[in-house]
């Protein structure tokens, strides 16, 4: 095999047949980011596109990794250098997500949060350069982003989830447009399962189903459980639903109905479950470097296993054409 190159490897959410072996090369380096010789990092992905950052301050997505693109031609597209506001930073990549399929797409953005309070847009196939936005708000500072197609809107939940803010990369302006949560429905906790879960950090993560309409709010509970090598590994504890409306109101469910979601380091997403057999409905799939976990009936029945995964992205289902 070539140099620099290995076999893609994919497990697929619907089936229970493990690993799959493809006959198919990628780079090592988008996997193995610690045997780069080109300083290249892996800083998320959304759509199948994986985004890569080297020390030139250029960001690429590559379609490597999606299993239906082509090993033969793979797209590697450049985006402008990146462009640091005052008082920010551009190395540390919270997470990157696009409004389309495709960044080949006349109107596709793609977004990308850093940690801190920069968030910025390019065009990629239109006169490409970046809008860069600074969030004023400091619970924004760590969370992830998200395109709502509802809202043809890239959005970010706040820490602790009590706040959104949506952002219209039409629009040059640093203020968002802000929606406060009120939580309902909340779950009466027995002490020891309150106490855990307050011991716990949080991670919201919104989450939208394009065939149903419906918007949710993810919080996930991790500890660590163990500490290897100086590195502190973490588990999933627990996790809470909360079903949105444009009003505002947070209503806690445990019935999301026949949607599965799935968590990643690439951009969330929800699929119908009856399209295709063997994926458990009404259930939440949850993938990072240190974890993959399966939460079922959405009562915090966690199968989970700790793991080194390098490439911890659910791609979600592809055209095959």
């Amino acid at each position: 095999m070539e140099e620099g190159l290995g076999r893609l490897c994919i497990s697929y959410a619907d089936q229970q047949s493990g690993v799959t072996d493809l006959d198919k090369r990628v780079p090592i380096d988008l996997v193995h980011n610690s045997r780069s010789k080109s300083r290249m990092v892996t800083i998320g992905a959304s759509h199948g596109w994986v985004a890569t950052l080297r020390d030139d301050g250029i960001l690429r997505l590559q379609d490597d990794l999606n299993p239906v693109a082509s090993d033969i031609d793979p797209k590697r597209i450049p985006l402008p250098p990146l462009v640091t506001l005052p008082h920010c930073q551009t190395q540390i990549v919270t997470n990157v997500a696009m409004s389309s399929s495709s960044p080949e797409d006349e109107d596709c953005v793609v977004a990308v949060k850093f940690l801190g309070p920069q968030l910025s847009f390019c065009r990629p196939a239109n006169k490409p350069e970046w809008t860069n936005i600074r969030i004023e708000n400091p619970c924004f500072y760590s969370s992830r982003v998200m395109f709502s197609k509802k809202h043809d809107m890239f959005r970010i939940p706040g820490s602790g989830g009590h706040l959104i803010g949506s952002w219209d990369p039409c629009k040059d302006s640093d203020n968002p447009n802000l929606q406060s949560l009120r939580f309902q429905n909340l779950p009466r906790l027995p002490t020891a399962t309150r106490e855990l879960l307050d011991s716990c950090c949080t991670r919201e993560h919104l989450v939208e189903s394009r065939t149903t309409g419906e918007t949710f709010l993810v919080k996930l509970y991790k500890k660590t459980t163990e500490i290897v090598e100086g590195v502190a590994k973490m588990k999933i504890q627990g996790l809470m639903v909360f079903k949105l409306d444009d009003e505002g109101n947070a209503v806690y469910t445990q019935d999301i109905g026949d949607l599965c979601i799935f968590i990643s380091e690439s951009e969330p997403f929800c699929v119908s479950a009856s399209s295709f057999p063997g994926l458990g409905s009404n259930s939440v799939n949850f993938y990072d470097s240190d974890e993959h976990a399966t939460i079922i009936d959405l009562n915090c029945f966690i199968v989970s296993g700790n793991s080194r995964w390098p490439a911890p992205y659910y791609i979600p289902p592809q055209n095959m054409d």
